[in-house]
């Protein structure tokens, strides 16, 4: 059933307890990283002259500063505030490349099929048999590592998946009797694609849309962690559990609270895209 005959799909999601939880995270997440200049008052790349001990040690959650500092006397939590901003950009930039390329892949193999469809779904197998983590480890080595060459990395490799689930609901709905009446009464292609397919799709492409931000969080994570995604001093989750990792066991907080906000928010997103997957089942029937 397309998206417009189901109603009160956010009232359906307002009324499970973990989806819930997730959107409040989610919204937490955005207005955080939206406000993150004015919440801590604070540079994310300000080394501050008493962000250390007179050690030169990292100083503990607590005071003026409310996630402690890290190895170089920054704020922590203006610096996890701005690593939100790099993953919801490159969630949402490198998510929506990747659902619009799998998307248009799938639709065209699945409704055209023949010739043109075989070439498509065997490039897009040949594109699953490679890890994801290590083509994107590859690519992100050719290219200069930026915010914005980590996102196409991330779409490159991320798309496989929307293409052939979308393939799948393409070839089946292409069969339909609607299908081939207005096949009958001589609709074009566009019309069939726009009017017709496209609106029953659109539940599926939502819900990968919002689980792939949680991979897209995650991937982007891993690669700055491996020290080829986001650069310093630019602030991303992945950079900072890298550059303070060495401080594990005396300043544990600076691996801790990154990590937890990575599981957060991957979590969220997961939990969002499970009720919706739930809610707009395309059998009609979601399970409750």
């Amino acid at each position: 059933m397309p998206l417009r005959q189901r109603p009160g799909v956010l009232r359906q999601l307002t009324r499970r307890p973990l989806a819930v939880a997730g959107l409040a995270i989610i919204a937490a997440t955005v207005a955080g990283a939206a406000f993150a200049p004015w919440l801590t008052g604070y540079d994310p790349n300000e080394q501050l002259f008493d962000g250390l001990t007179l050690q030169g040690a990292p100083l503990p959650p607590g005071g003026d500063f409310l996630l402690g500092t890290d190895l170089l006397g920054r704020d922590l939590l203006t610096r996890l505030l701005f690593g939100a901003r790099t993953s919801l950009v490159i969630g949402i930039v490198a998510n929506g490349a990747a659902l619009v390329t799998g998307t248009l892949i799938g639709v065209t193999a699945g409704y055209f099929r023949g010739w043109i469809g075989s070439l498509l779904m065997r490039f897009t197998d040949l594109m699953m048999a490679f890890p994801a983590l290590l083509l994107a480890i590859c690519l992100a080595a050719v290219f200069q590592p930026s915010l914005w060459i980590v996102a196409m990395v991330i779409a490159l490799v991320n798309w496989v998946q929307t293409a052939r689930i979308i393939y799948t609901e393409t070839s089946s709905l292409a069969e339909r009797e609607f299908i081939a009446a207005e096949r009958t009464i001589g609709a074009g292609t566009p019309r069939i694609l726009f009017r017709h397919l496209l609106p029953h799709l659109l539940p599926t492409v939502i819900v990968w849309g919002t689980l792939g931000i949680s991979t897209t969080v995650l991937l982007e994570a891993t690669l700055s962690y491996l020290g080829i995604g986001v650069q310093p001093p630019t602030a991303s989750w992945g950079n900072i559990i890298f550059e303070n990792q060495t401080w594990f066991q005396t300043a544990p907080w600076l691996v801790f609270f990154p990590g937890a906000a990575i599981l957060a928010v991957a979590l969220a997103f997961n939990l969002v895209g499970d009720a919706l997957r739930d809610i707009l089942d395309p059998t009609g029937h979601g399970r409750q």
